[in-house]
């Protein structure tokens, strides 16, 4: 080996173990989520847009760039716990940005307290992983959650239900369809405990049905049966085939509640277009809801750059992954990294006001440890910072209520303030 091959080995050593050093400089952000999903795909494509932005505008903490990668969960508990822990062991992750559904989220956070890997959740919205906060902060405070949880979602349905459902169209009680997963279970609890007393609806009858029912047709029947003024339905997996049969059963009851099928553009294609006539509660942004600027003009992105594949829209968790790698990475600015306890203190501090037409339209801010929310009297420590009270000046409502019409359309129709349509019962109901 000659002295020129030598010097030209040693450049080639050295230019290697500077790219390694490059490389592992560089940040990583783990996606845990169903990559089978649209809920999942929204979270990891709002994700890469705010990632990639913020890798063009010079990378972070002193010029690093950001580098995604991606654990699917199938929307399996077991499955995402193996996700969860392949983004810790195998690519040590040093930020989790989860699109997982409740009973996943469930699943891999016993990880996430073994691990103390900083994890935002932008779907679930299950109460029970926020208790855990308010009864073990230590454990748990290297999570948050960007989406408003099940207690400010039924608090809000329960203002639909005193003002519309009661109100205007004097529906006085209720039969509930509810799945059987962790989803439908909280749900159900906190609206039938709040229907009767506070909206006047009582509750005649629940059916709690498996998330692979295919023939809803005696479920139906049994709602019917039950003499109920209209059906609420609790549905987050396969909820197109609830609704799709709804529609073509002509079931003579108006049925309303939380369908996630509808939370998305494809839920007209879904259900072959039968799927006029349901309305659910939507975290925000939904279908439907007038975006500030800020929002409209990720949504515009996003629709370049992924509107031949679906979802061709942002589900509402696409704007929280967007919004939250922000604020997650300017919390690591501040910290100088994702170090535990001084990057969790930065991140309780991050607050995005989005405003439209001179009012605030949407917040992405955090209760604090110990603060109490006013209407429910109880705390949310790193749960997105909600507004369950008119007239919302004090950051965005908990969710919406959205409904599509038979003509396809879709709009808001409540609260009054972020209304763009009418709530309407279908044609076939009497």
């Amino acid at each position: 080996m000659n002295w020129n091959t030598q010097l030209w080995l040693g450049s080639v050593s050295l230019a290697c173990l500077m790219s390694a050093g490059i490389a592992a400089a560089d940040v990583k952000v783990g996606f845990i989520g169903s990559l089978a999903s649209d809920a999942g795909r929204s979270t990891l494509r709002g994700a890469q847009i705010a990632i990639d932005e913020l890798n063009a505008r010079g990378g972070v903490l002193g010029g690093q760039q950001i580098t995604l990668v991606e654990a699917d969960t199938g929307e399996d508990v077991t499955e995402g716990i193996k996700a969860y822990e392949y983004l810790a062991e195998t690519e040590e992750v040093d930020f989790i940005i989860s699109g997982s559904i409740d009973d996943v989220s469930l699943g891999w956070l016993p990880r996430m307290v073994e691990y103390q890997i900083p994890t935002l959740d932008t779907w679930t919205s299950y109460i029970g992983i926020i208790d855990k906060l308010v009864e073990d902060y230590d454990d748990y405070k290297p999570y948050f959650m960007n989406v408003a949880s099940d207690e400010a979602l039924a608090t809000l349905y329960i203002d639909f239900g005193k003002d519309v459902l009661a109100g205007q169209m004097g529906w006085k009680s209720v039969v509930i369809l509810q799945e059987d997963t962790a989803f439908g279970g909280a749900i159900n609890g906190l609206v039938s405990q709040l229907l009767a007393p506070e909206a006047g609806i009582e509750v005649v009858d629940t059916i709690v049905y498996d998330v692979a029912t295919v023939d809803f047709s005696p479920i139906f029947n049994r709602a019917v049966d039950s003499g109920a003024d209209f059906i609420y339905i609790i549905s987050s997996v396969n909820s197109q085939v609830v609704s799709s049969q709804y529609v073509k059963l002509q079931v003579p009851k108006a049925m309303t509640g939380v369908n996630v099928a509808a939370l998305g553009q494809e839920y007209w294609e879904d259900t072959g277009g039968a799927g006029g006539g349901i309305s659910t509660l939507s975290p925000v942004p939904s279908v439907g809801f007038a975006l500030d600027p800020v929002s409209k003009a990720f949504a515009d992105k996003y629709v370049e750059r992924f509107g031949d594949s679906r979802p061709k829209f942002p589900h509402f968790n696409g704007f929280n992954a967007y919004h939250g790698i922000y604020q997650a990475f300017a919390a690591a600015e501040e910290a100088g990294g994702f170090n535990n306890t001084t990057w969790v203190e930065a991140m309780e501090k991050q607050d995005i006001v989005l405003e439209r037409d001179g009012q605030m339209w949407l917040r992405y801010g955090f209760w604090q440890p110990g603060e109490v929310e006013p209407r429910t009297g109880r705390t949310y420590p790193h749960n997105i910072r909600f507004d369950i009270t008119p007239p919302y000046d004090d950051g965005a409502p908990s969710m919406v209520v959205i409904q599509w019409y038979e003509d396809g359309t879709n709009a808001v129709v409540y609260p009054p303030k972020y209304a763009t349509g009418e709530f309407k019962v279908p044609s076939w109901v009497k």
